[in-house]
C-alpha cells in the first residue's frame, strides 16, 4: 500500500512567509523605536503558560536617623522578593480551504493563496499584538487610582495640553520618564482643536501650519484601539483613556515559533488547498503581575482587560508602566 509523505506535497511556505514579512515591515511602527520603546516587541522562547521574573522589592525606611546617645535595640529589616508575571496567549489562523479549481479559474495557483494569506495574517497578528499590549496596560493602570487623572468631569472635558500636564504631575519628579503618549484619534484631534482655540502663543500657528499640537515634548502614538474606550452605560457620554507610558511599559514576547501547515486535500469533489497555522505570545506590563489564580492561563480578551487580573507588585507607583488620563 502506498503511503504519501511530505515529499509528495508541494508546500509553499516561502510564499506565505514572504507575504507576512512584507506587511510586518509596514505595521511594526507601534513597537520599539516608534514608541520610544514604550511598547516593546521581542522574540524569546518561553515555556508554559506564564513567564515569571523575580526582583528584590525596594525597602521602605532603609535610611533613618541614628541616635548617638542610645544603645537600644532596633528592629532589623528584611529583603523580600516579588514577581512580575506575563501571560501567554495562544492563537490560530484558519484552517482556510480553497479549491484549486477556483484559482485556475482566475489563472492563479495555490502560491497566490499562500502569499495573500501571509499578508492577511501579518496584519491581523500585529493588530492582535497591539491590542493585547494596550488593553493590558489600560487594565493595569485603571486598577491604581493614584495613576489616573480624571478630566471627564471638568467643565471642558476634552483633551488639552493642561490635562497632559496634570497627568504627568501624577509622577512628580519622575515625570520625565514618560516617553510616549498613546491615544485615540478622537483625543488627538481634540488636542489639535483645543490648541487652535486656546491661541497659545506660537502653538496655534504651529498646529495650523505644521499640524503638530503641543504634547509637552512627548511623541504621540495615535491608535483607534477599542481598549482606549471606556464601557459606556445608557445615556452616558463616551470617555477615553490616554496613556503616558515609560520605556518598557508593555512587552510583547513572541514566545513560540509559528507552526504553519499547507497541504492539498483529496477525497472531495474538488481538490482543495488548506493552510492552518498556530502561534503564541506573552504580554506583560511593567510593575504588574498577571494574577494566575483569578485570570488563569490563556485568557480571553475580556479576562486580559479586567483590572483585577493585573496585580501591582512595584512598591512605588512611579515604578509602574505610566499614567492614564480619562477624558471625553
Amino acid at each position: 500500500m502506498a503511503i504519501g509523505t511530505a515529499s509528495d506535497f508541494v508546500i509553499y511556505d516561502e510564499e506565505y512567509y514572504g507575504g507576512q514579512y512584507e506587511i510586518l515591515a509596514r505595521n511594526i511602527n507601534a513597537f520599539n523605536g516608534a514608541s520610544r520603546n514604550a511598547l516593546s516587541l521581542i522574540s524569546r522562547a518561553a515555556k508554559g503558560d506564564y513567564e515569571k521574573e523575580s526582583f528584590i522589592k525596594r525597602l521602605s525606611g532603609l535610611v533613618t536617623r541614628r541616635d548617638t546617645s542610645s544603645v537600644a535595640g532596633v528592629t532589623a529589616l528584611k529583603l523580600e522578593m516579588a514577581e512580575m508575571i506575563s501571560v501567554k496567549l495562544n492563537r490560530k489562523i484558519g484552517p482556510v480551504d480553497q479549491t484549486l479549481d477556483a484559482w485556475r479559474k482566475i489563472s492563479k495557483d495555490d502560491k497566490e493563496m499562500s502569499f495573500i494569506l501571509g499578508k492577511m495574517f501579518a496584519v491581523d497578528k500585529m493588530a492582535d499584538f497591539i491590542e493585547a499590549a494596550i488593553g493590558s496596560t489600560v487594565a493595569a493602570l485603571k486598577g491604581v487610582s493614584a495613576l489616573t487623572f480624571d478630566a471627564s468631569s471638568e467643565s471642558s472635558p476634552t483633551l488639552d495640553s493642561d490635562y497632559l500636564a496634570q497627568g504627568l504631575a501624577l509622577r512628580g519628579d519622575r515625570a520625565q520618564e514618560i516617553v510616549c503618549w498613546v491615544m485615540h484619534s478622537k483625543n488627538y484631534f481634540d488636542l489639535v482643536r483645543n490648541a487652535i482655540a486656546d491661541k497659545i502663543y506660537g502653538e496655534s500657528g504651529a498646529v495650523v501650519y505644521g499640524g503638530i499640537p503641543g504634547t509637552l515634548g512627548k511623541p504621540v502614538l495615535v491608535i483607534d484601539s477599542p481598549s482606549l474606550l471606556d464601557t459606556m452605560g445608557s445615556g452616558e457620554t463616551q470617555t477615553y483613556r490616554v496613556l503616558g507610558l515609560v520605556a518598557g511599559a508593555a512587552t510583547i514576547i513572541e514566545s513560540e515559533s509559528d507552526e504553519i501547515i499547507a497541504e492539498k486535500v483529496t477525497g472531495l469533489e474538488n481538490i482543495t488547498f488548506r493552510i492552518q497555522a498556530e502561534h503564541a505570545f506573552n504580554v506583560g506590563v511593567k510593575g504588574f503581575q498577571w494574577d494566575v489564580n483569578n485570570g488563569g492561563a490563556n485568557p480571553t480578551t475580556a479576562n486580559l482587560t479586567t483590572s483585577t487580573n493585573w496585580d501591582k507588585v512595584a512598591a512605588d507607583n512611579k515604578s509602574c508602566a505610566g499614567i492614564c488620563i480619562k477624558a471625553q
